[in-house]
């Protein structure tokens, strides 16, 4: 029997010290809780700790930073263009104890940084040019280096340098946010937008006009083709008609000089002896006339003078 009790008086200091004793982490800082209301400082210090067992508990909160990731929201900018934003944020616990009475729980801070966050984001987005909020402080952009059809577009400003810029905007995000939640125990250590695009019926216009201008583009780029392609087929007719004339002047030129200078040979044969001459031009032509010719001319013409004096 006094085994039994000692037994059992072992069994109950043992869940007496289990249920009094708790370990904090490196990476906690432990609040405990009686009937809902903290009791004590909070604990920071990583190692063994006590609480009175049954009646009291302990409420754990990370030291670390933590990530909030807020839903995309449509929102219209300054200039009526309707856009989905997607913010995220980096915060951290500094108040325990302000934390636990006004949200209790990691899950009540992140209800309150959607709540926050998103008002702010939404409030300073619908006051800000579209420009101001895609581009970087230090933008620029070479207007040269672009086509015809971009540096003529007037719905955007490509030479405008933007007042705040992508970095400035989002640290005016985290200066309006970071001042609501000074009773709520959260440090806010930055705010980011992790992208911006158009909603579905904007997109789809931005990208119907995007495939406009590059078919504006292409037909540009195919009627000068066809205008150069007509250019060279002109020049090259040019320079065939040109070549033509020259061979045609050319051929011509050589074909007056040879019969100059076939004049210039019968010139002087005929000059050397004119009978002679005579004689062999008409047996030439004897010989033109061939076998079967028939010729109706008188009997006394030239023509037959050597013919007689071969038959006498």
């Amino acid at each position: 029997m006094k085994k039994l009790a000692s037994l059992l008086v072992v069994l109950v200091a043992a869940i007496v010290v289990f249920s009094s004793a708790f370990v904090v982490d490196e990476a906690e800082q432990a609040i405990i809780v009686q009937f809902g209301e903290p009791q004590g400082d909070v604990i920071s210090a990583p190692g063994l700790h006590w609480k009175l067992p049954f009646v009291q508990e302990v409420r754990r909160y990370d030291r670390r930073l933590l990530v909030w990731d807020g839903d995309v929201s449509q929102i219209p900018t300054l200039g009526r263009e309707f856009i989905q934003v997607d913010t995220t944020a980096r915060w951290r616990i500094i108040d325990p104890l302000q934390f636990l009475r006004s949200v209790r729980d990691e899950r009540g801070g992140r209800t309150r940084l959607d709540d926050i966050i998103d008002s702010v984001v939404r409030d300073i987005i619908s006051g800000t040019e579209l420009e101001e909020i895609v581009r970087s402080g230090d933008w620029d952009v070479d207007v040269d280096e672009l086509d015809e059809i971009e540096q003529d577009r007037d719905d955007v400003s490509l030479t405008k340098r933007p007042k705040l810029g992508r970095e400035k905007l989002e640290s005016e995000i985290l200066k309006s946010a970071s001042r609501l939640m000074s009773d709520l125990g959260i440090e806010l250590k930055d705010v980011r937008i992790k992208r911006i695009n158009y909603i579905d019926s904007v997109r789809r216009q931005v990208e119907n006009r995007m495939i406009s201008e590059r078919q504006a583009i292409a037909e540009r780029f195919r009627a000068e083709g066809q205008g150069r392609s007509l250019e060279i087929t002109g020049e090259m007719e040019r320079e065939l008609r040109r070549i033509n004339s020259e061979a045609a002047r050319e051929a011509e030129e050589i074909r007056g000089d040879a019969d100059a200078e076939a004049i210039s040979i019968y010139g002087e044969a005929f000059g050397a002896d004119p009978e002679f001459y005579a004689f062999i031009r008409t047996l030439e032509t004897y010989k033109a006339l061939g076998d079967n010719a028939t010729l109706m001319i008188r009997s006394d013409s030239d023509f037959f003078r050597y013919l007689e004096k071969t038959d006498r």
